[in-house]
Formats: C-alpha cells, structure tokens, sequence
C-alpha cells in the first residue's frame, strides 16, 4: 500500500461503493495494510504541514500535488536548486533506542542544507516514509520532527508519501527520504567563481555526528559493550541514544542573512567524507584549504568514537564533521562582518584556516594539529 499524503485528503473522498462480500475473500487488512490508520495518519499530519506554510503554497496537501507559486517570493530572475537525502543507518539507532522525535529534523537538515552550499533559499519540501506497519507511535513524532525542521529552514511541507509495505521491511523498521527546492537568484549562485589564495575559512559548529558514518558509530557502540540505555560516557546527563541522536543543525537562516552582508563565496556543508572530501567540492582547480584544528573545540563524541574504535585521525576526518557542519569561504576583507552576522543568528563560528593554491595531485585540504586536538578532546570528555 502506498499511502500517498495528497491523494488521501483531497477536499471531496469518492464514497464507499456497497456490493456483497464474500466472507471467505481477503481484504488489504488481511494482507497487512490498514488504509483506515493510513487515512488516520493523513488528517494527523494536516494540521502539522499548516504550521510549514509560507508565501508561495497555492495548494499543500489535498491533491495529487502540491503547487507552488515562485511569483509570490519575490525573486527577479530565479534559478531552481533541488536535494534530496536521507538520514541513513542512524535511524537503526533512533529504532534500538526508542526515540524518534528528532530524525525528522534530520531529514530536513540534510536537504536543506546541501541548498546553501548554492546559495539557495529553501521554498518547499516533501517527503518519503516507508515502514512494514503504520503506526501512531513513532510515525507521528517521525512528522512532528519534519514540521519541525522545515519551520527551521523557512520551508513549507507540501506533500509526501507514506508507504505500508508488509514483507519489504522487517517488524519495526522504516526508512525515509527527503526532497526539496530551492530558489537563488541567477547573479546569486554558489559557489563564486574567484576563489582565491588568501580568502578566508571559516568553520560554523555542528551539533554533533549530525547523520552520517552511524554505521561505523553503530560498530563503536557495539564494541563498547553499552546499550542505547546506558549513561553516554561523553555526555553528562544523556543516554548514550539521546546523545547519539542529537539532530543535525539546520544552519539555513543564518547562513541566507550572512550571504546579505557580502563577501560570501561558497558554503561547504560537511556531510559524508568529512572535511577532507567536502570542501574541494566547492573549490576551483588548482585551490585548496590549510585548516588550524586548535582553532574549533571538538566536540567530545568524537574522541570517544575514535578512541573505542580505534580509529586513527585521518579516518575521523574523511568520515565525520569532527565539530564543523558547515564551512564558509569568504573574502579575507569581510570574514569579521560575516562572523559577527552568523554569531548573531545562533551559530559558534570559528576562523579555521585559509585558501591556498595548491599544486597538481596535492591534497586539497591540510588540516595542521588534529593529532593535538584529538587528545585534548580526549582529556575533556
């Protein structure tokens, strides 16, 4: 069954059509799919998608499609950017420990903020859920983590599909996507084309792991003997799922007012392969990036990772975020201004290095003391 969130509230349901049945024949139900908790689950997300509105939603969730108006955003001469994303084998931790309030502000954030890395400001968003079974518990924190998330972007929630597939998915597990568009304007893309030597780095805090490498999180979690129940050795009053399940920072609206400021030439958002293989996404031929680790506080789940999983520095640095979730390159004459702006929406921001140039083969991005830093996390946590 494919419960599909436009299709199932549109302003007028087709009635009930009364014939006979045979007492001995099977119904969806019997074959595992309950429509009604389906049509339940629907009129329940309603109320949430109209907390996401925004100027621009002609028609949400009601049809077999939402509309959106791009006139009603006020932008001259737009460019389309879309995402789309999932939050991976983290979900394997929010099911083992119980909690799923806050992957839905996942699913967002992976999204949304892959738009920033091109300069674009999140309009709407949809999203794809699959499970064996359809449940009020979690599937409707699953949403309200969702809703939460968009009304962190500025997006709206448009639309989605909720799919029943008994048989694809063991008992108990699910699994989600997401998909959204943006708008930038067309002299406003990201990244700029004149990076140079001498423009400046600069890092803004992760939240945590965010959603990427819990496969080998999961590994470490297993080695270490704990459950997702036990006290997390890295942080003071959290369970180790609590702590491990903090959500990804959605970094869009500070991200959209310092863009404002000038000087901004690309965002890097750091998702899987880390710093080493995010930041020359956005890097001309020929450029790369010499990074200072003493200068950012690494957040101390990722010494413990690397301590009980015995993994070395390099691999941290090509699998996590190791405490940046986002990097900005800026003009070195308006790094000051664009930090003041981004520490004035909430951000921890710190100046992380420098643009080089670097020659054929050579690794595009140096980070110097991470060996150092590692083992100062190491005695903090």
């Amino acid at each position: 069954m494919s419960v599909n969130l436009t299709r199932l509230v549109g302003p007028e349901r087709i009635p009930e059509i009364s014939s006979p049945r045979d007492t001995n024949g099977l119904s969806y139900r019997d074959a595992g799919v309950d429509i009604d908790e389906g049509d339940r689950f629907v009129q329940a997300i309603k109320p949430l998608a109209k907390t996401t509105m925004r100027p621009g939603v002609v028609a949400g969730i009601g049809g077999f499609g939402g509309i959106f108006d791009l006139a009603k955003t006020g932008y001259r001469d737009p460019l389309l950017v879309a995402s789309t994303d999932g939050v991976g084998t983290k979900l394997k931790v929010a099911i083992e420990a119980g909690l799923h309030g806050t992957v839905g502000i996942d699913l967002v954030a992976m999204c949304v903020n892959d738009l920033i890395a091109q300069g674009a400001e999140p309009l709407f968003f949809l999203d794809y859920l699959a499970t064996a079974k359809l449940a009020a518990k979690p599937f409707d924190e699953v949403m309200q983590g969702i809703a939460d998330g968009c009304r962190q972007a500025g997006c709206a929630l448009i639309g989605g599909e909720t799919a029943e597939m008994p048989g694809m998915y063991a008992k108990g597990d699910y699994d989600m996507a997401g998909f959204t568009v943006g708008a930038v304007e067309r002299d406003a893309v990201l990244p700029r084309t004149d990076i140079a030597a001498g423009d400046a780095v600069l890092g803004l805090a992760s939240s945590g792991v965010h959603s990427n490498g819990y496969s080998l999180v999961r590994k470490v979690v297993e080695r270490s003997g704990l459950a997702y129940q036990d006290p997390a050795p890295f942080a003071a009053d959290l369970k180790l799922g609590e702590a491990l399940l903090a959500p990804t920072r959605i970094y869009v609206k500070s991200c959209l007012k310092a863009i404002k400021v000038g000087g901004v030439k690309a965002f890097a958002h750091i998702t899987g392969g880390g710093l080493i293989e995010n930041i020359p996404r956005v890097l001309p031929d020929g450029i790369g990036v010499a990074l200072d680790a003493s200068t950012w506080t690494i957040p101390p789940v990722f010494p413990w990772l690397a301590d009980i999983g015995g993994i070395d520095v390099h691999e941290m640095a090509r699998t996590f975020n190791c405490g940046i979730g986002m990097v900005c390159i800026v003009a070195a004459e308006a790094a000051d201004a664009v930090a003041a702006s981004l520490r004035n929406d909430g951000e921890t921001v710190s100046r992380i290095g420098a643009v080089v140039t670097v020659a054929d083969g050579a690794e595009r991005v140096h980070v110097a003391g991470l060996d150092a830093a590692w083992a100062r996390g190491k005695k903090h946590r």
